[in-house]
């Protein structure tokens, strides 16, 4: 089992479709070529293109992983989540990570809106449970697709605990370090990867990952997770600190930080 405060660093960016698509499948390549390990992708309805099929042309553009920052389970049947998730690996080669969680602000209003039925939160669990347990059953015994858990609540936590491969913590992105350590420390001792949802480098704001209203020197003085500083040598340290004190060793930013955290990269990744 890996000790969590020595497993090797590596980096995701989240890379929704912003721009014309040459200007995005540019971006792929050069997230690839900087050393980050995963090109990722949100799952908001009707902001973007859906996550499978643009997931299955970032891999085709570069040698990177690809994968969900996080299917929001109650948009989606769990047998056609696996399925999709199923065949994202099987036509990437095994690249394919697929991030699932219970929900997110807002998504009772647009559920609402495409006419999907509300799901409680004991329900949308048990969704995630049932899209995991096809999802291996699809796989069989030649291919593993990680699974990526964001989860908060207690039932979330303890099904991540028993089927995740890697998990990281939704919230509010002004929670606090405290809290977030609690979480983690529940997951000493487990075979799971830790992930850090990181929505702000300096004062800038990932799109999709945090409101853009967001009060980033609030962020800074309060010592958020959710905060990396823009300055290359600071981030690089405060990366370390986290993984030592709290077993973070997958970090996750958004695209308008990517170019910033490329020395990081550079300099952490792997080791």
């Amino acid at each position: 089992m890996t000790d969590p405060t020595t497993r090797p660093l590596r980096f995701g960016v989240v890379t929704p479709v912003l721009t014309d698509v040459n200007t995005w499948r540019d971006e792929v390549r050069r997230i690839a070529d900087s050393g980050y390990s995963t090109v990722l992708m949100p799952d908001v309805p009707s902001w973007q293109p859906a996550p499978g099929p643009t997931l299955a042309l970032a891999a085709s553009i570069a040698n990177v992983r690809v994968g969900t920052w996080v299917y929001a389970s109650p948009f989606r049947q769990p047998w056609n989540l696996a399925w999709e998730s199923h065949s994202l690996s099987v036509l990437t080669e095994g690249r394919f990570d697929m991030g699932i969680g219970t929900g997110r602000p807002g998504l009772i209003d647009e559920l609402r809106t495409l006419g999907i039925p509300e799901a409680a939160a004991t329900g949308r669990v048990a969704q995630v449970r049932d899209s995991v347990k096809t999802l291996r059953e699809l796989d069989g015994t030649d291919l593993h697709t990680p699974v990526v858990m964001a989860v908060r609540g207690p039932k979330a936590r303890a099904l991540a605990a028993e089927v995740a491969d890697v998990v990281t913590f939704a919230g509010s992105p002004d929670g606090s370090r405290a809290d977030v350590a609690v979480l983690a420390e529940e997951f000493r001792g487990k075979d799971v990867e830790l992930a850090l949802h990181v929505s702000v480098v300096g004062d800038t704001v990932a799109a999709f990952m945090a409101p853009p209203d967001i009060d980033t020197a609030a962020l800074r003085a309060a010592d958020s997770l959710s905060y990396l500083p823009s300055d290359p040598a600071a981030a690089a340290e405060e990366i370390l600190r986290r993984r030592a004190e709290n077993g973070f060793s997958y970090v996750v930013i958004g695209l308008n930080s990517s170019r910033t955290l490329a020395p990081v990269v550079a300099q952490l990744a792997g080791s």
